[in-house]
């Protein structure tokens, strides 16, 4: 047994006294340490994605977009044109549209309101048929093919000559149009159609408003994707020209904006400083525990509680709000003594009471249920009422409970 000295217990020696002194503080230091290292970590990876959400924006695809998977986009008419054997090719230069035009080739394309009137005419110039799948008055007015008419969204079916729309069948047209001379207007009627077809000068030129017939949303209802084949199937490649603002050959100055005026740096600068701030408020930041019932210091009596809403109700002078207040408690005691649910209705406490009465319905469900009185002296025939509706029910119980 191994005896040790009260002294050298309680005196350690300096070495490890030393020792204990420099690793006391190494606990709290690696802490501190730890957490403004995952705030630097944080703040780098905040500032990572805003570098490249800025530096890489996507782009987004808009209205007819043969790349575009939304709802308003033409993805699903690209593919069933190439299911069919169709070759489709999407361009965003109109340079490069123009040279992939050829002899078997339909040049389609949204309306072109990024382009001048004539980089349209030396975009189709090549082209021996054209597709506009939406349009715009001036659009119509350059290709002198018609004008915009009043009409309604009612099915209609091709009501022309033109032989590939014959199996179209019916669709029901966003907007129609008044064909010009010599051009061939399809699916309307009264001199209105939905889809114009120009044939003049040897190059066929079609104008149909396509966003609610061939986007992806609506490309299954009727005979819409019938239609799309009929227009952009009929030869074996397509050429789908997308008019974007970075093909645009209009030239004018912006103005001056904020947006413009400001450096580059700030926006992301301002979003670091965002990100600084919300990782310092979920360091920082007080936490909140959860909630604690606690129990009321008093005791409040249901008397006193039923005193006090009765003054609020007299002092308001709401004989309505009062009026039902007592019906509801009256509904509900009848309900117990009927053997009823708490809950039941009107109908049925009326129902239960009159069978127990052996007195007609009618009054009952007025009472139990019917408008609740507007003055002070309806509030008291009711209540009134009431009371001895209850005494009824109480007498007709005990009298059921007497021996004969």
């Amino acid at each position: 047994m191994t005896v040790i000295d009260d002294a050298t217990a309680e005196t350690p020696p300096a070495s490890a006294a030393a020792s204990t002194a420099v690793r006391t503080p190494r606990g709290p230091l690696l802490r501190s340490l730890a957490g403004w290292g995952f705030l630097v970590a944080l703040v780098l990876a905040g500032v990572f994605v805003v570098i490249q959400v800025t530096a890489r924006a996507p782009g987004a695809h808009g209205a007819l977009d043969p790349e575009g998977t939304g709802d308003s986009g033409a993805m699903a008419m690209a593919e069933i044109l190439r299911d069919r054997g169709v070759e489709v090719s999407v361009f965003r230069s109109r340079a490069e549209a123009r040279a992939a035009i050829g002899d078997d080739t339909t040049l389609v394309m949204a309306n072109p309101y990024t382009l001048t009137d004539e980089g349209l005419t030396e975009l189709i110039e090549p082209a021996q048929r054209v597709v506009f799948l939406s349009s715009s008055t001036h659009l119509l007015n350059l290709l002198e093919i018609g004008d915009s008419a009043a009409g309604s969204s009612a099915a209609v079916d091709a009501g022309c000559e033109i032989p590939e729309f014959a199996d179209v069948g019916t669709i029901r047209p966003d907007r129609l149009f008044t064909p010009g001379d010599g051009v061939e207007g399809c699916f309307g009627g009264d001199g209105t159609a939905a889809v114009l077809v120009d044939e003049g000068d040897g190059i066929r030129r079609s104008v149909v408003e396509g966003d609610r017939l061939f986007s992806n949303a609506y490309l299954t209802e009727n005979g819409n994707a019938a239609l799309g084949l009929a227009l952009l199937g009929q030869t074996d490649e397509v050429v789908w020209y997308v008019p974007t603002y970075g093909d645009s050959d209009i030239e004018g100055e912006m103005p001056d904006t904020l947006g413009s005026l400001t450096p580059g740096w700030v926006t992301p600068a301002i979003l670091l400083l965002m990100l600084a701030g919300a990782a310092a408020a979920l360091w920082r930041g007080r936490r909140f525990g959860p909630l604690v019932a606690e129990t009321l210091p008093v005791t409040v009596r249901a008397s006193e509680t039923m005193h006090g809403r009765a003054r609020l109700t007299a002092k308001a002078a709401d004989a309505a709000h009062a009026a039902d207040a007592l019906r509801d408690g009256s509904r509900r005691r009848l309900a117990r003594r009927l053997g009823l649910a708490v809950h039941a209705g009107p109908e049925e406490i009326a129902d239960a009471a009159a069978d127990r009465l052996r007195i007609p319905r009618g009054s009952l469900q007025s009472l139990l249920g019917g408008p609740l009185p507007g003055d002070d002296q309806g509030l008291i025939t009711l209540a009134r009422r009431l009371s001895e509706l209850e005494s009824a029910i109480d007498e007709s119980t005990r009298d059921m409970g007497r021996p004969e």
